[in-house]
């Protein structure tokens, strides 16, 4: 029976409507699974045209040449040499369009997702984001560090060559914002952080649950506002990212790599977003928000009823998303 749904942190409504549903095998990707050349002399990120890109930041080495690079991306929206000063213009703000934008190549070859990558070039990626993150919040202009990765056309990939992205700016959006005083809302009435009791509460029914692993919880959240929608966050409560120690890489990367694997086997490679969300770097450390990741397959397309309303209509209860998701195999 359709129904709506809250999200308990943010409050927004999401439409369940499982007599629209496919069965969840029917949501598999109609693209085909691509095939690519391990090379190709045209990409920037294959070996030997490191000339194409910017001088990298940093580089993970591997038998004596690289195997994560990040390079500052050359066709960013912002850019570091600007300032974060703001200007009205009559009535309108308007800010100087300051950020730092960086590309991790995540594996040398072209042919490579993250889904199929080793694990050790997994934990390579992870702890790459993290010691980007660390650095480029010791800029005084930035105040968000936002982790990304687009895989697909329809998820605004640009590049076949698996990469993701980090963009550092000194603007925090209203839905940031907005997500982090609900939170401290919740925590200044209760004394507890919300996503902490959210983790609980997810342990403790189990339905929606994908991975419970040592250090990580994924599961569909009950207000998925899109099929397949996955979330990921550490059962220690940090705010930020940044903070992830060495066990925690090692375990992300397997549960990171199962998750997108799963999405590769079950639903044959579809586009999909995954991103992750820290607090801003002038809240640092807090008691109330919980970093964490979200992954959004792109198997459906919001129409005029989200954009007039807000409220996403969602055909896969995620329940029976989560069941899915636990029984494709990983081999």
């Amino acid at each position: 029976m359709s129904h709506f749904r809250q999200n308990f942190i943010t409050k927004e409504w999401v439409i369940i409507a499982p007599e629209r549903a496919k069965r969840p095998d029917q949501f598999r990707s109609d693209k085909g699974l691509k095939v690519l050349p391990e090379y190709d002399a045209t990409c920037p990120f294959c070996p030997g045209n490191e000339h194409l890109t910017p001088p990298a930041v940093m580089e993970i080495k591997s038998g004596g040449s690289w195997a994560q690079r990040t390079v500052p991306n050359k066709f960013a929206a912002v850019m570091p040499e600007l300032s974060a000063e703001r200007h009205l213009e009559g009535k309108y703000l308007t800010v100087d369009g300051f950020g730092i934008a960086e590309v991790v190549v995540e594996h040398p070859s072209h042919n490579k997702d993250l889904a199929l990558l080793e694990l050790e070039d997994v934990k390579g990626v992870l702890r790459m984001y993290k010691e980007r993150a660390t650095e480029l919040a010791k800029n005084p202009q930035v105040d968000l560090v936002t982790i990304f990765k687009n895989h697909g056309l329809r998820a605004g990939t640009s590049l076949e060559h698996s990469h993701s992205q980090i963009i550092a700016t000194a603007i925090v959006p209203i839905h940031m914002r907005y997500w982090m005083n609900q939170a401290l809302t919740y925590h200044d009435d209760f004394g507890e952080c919300p996503f902490c009791l959210l983790l609980k509460d997810e342990l403790r029914y189990q339905v929606r649950v994908i991975i419970d692993s040592e250090h990580f919880v994924a599961w569909c959240p009950f207000a998925s506002k899109s099929p397949f929608e996955i979330r990921v966050m550490p059962k220690r409560h940090n705010s930020q990212y940044d903070c992830i120690n060495e066990a925690e890489i090692d375990d992300l990367a397997v549960v990171l790599r199962s998750l997108l694997k799963k999405l590769y086997n079950g639903l044959a490679d579809p586009d999909y977003n995954f991103v992750i969300y820290s607090s801003t770097v002038s809240e640092g450390e807090t008691q109330y928000f919980h970093w964490q990741m979200t992954i959004v397959p792109k198997l459906t397309t919001p129409a005029g009823f989200e954009m007039g309303t807000g409220i996403f209509i969602n055909v896969m209860p995620p329940e029976d998303a989560a069941k899915f998701l636990r029984e494709v195999s990983v081999a």
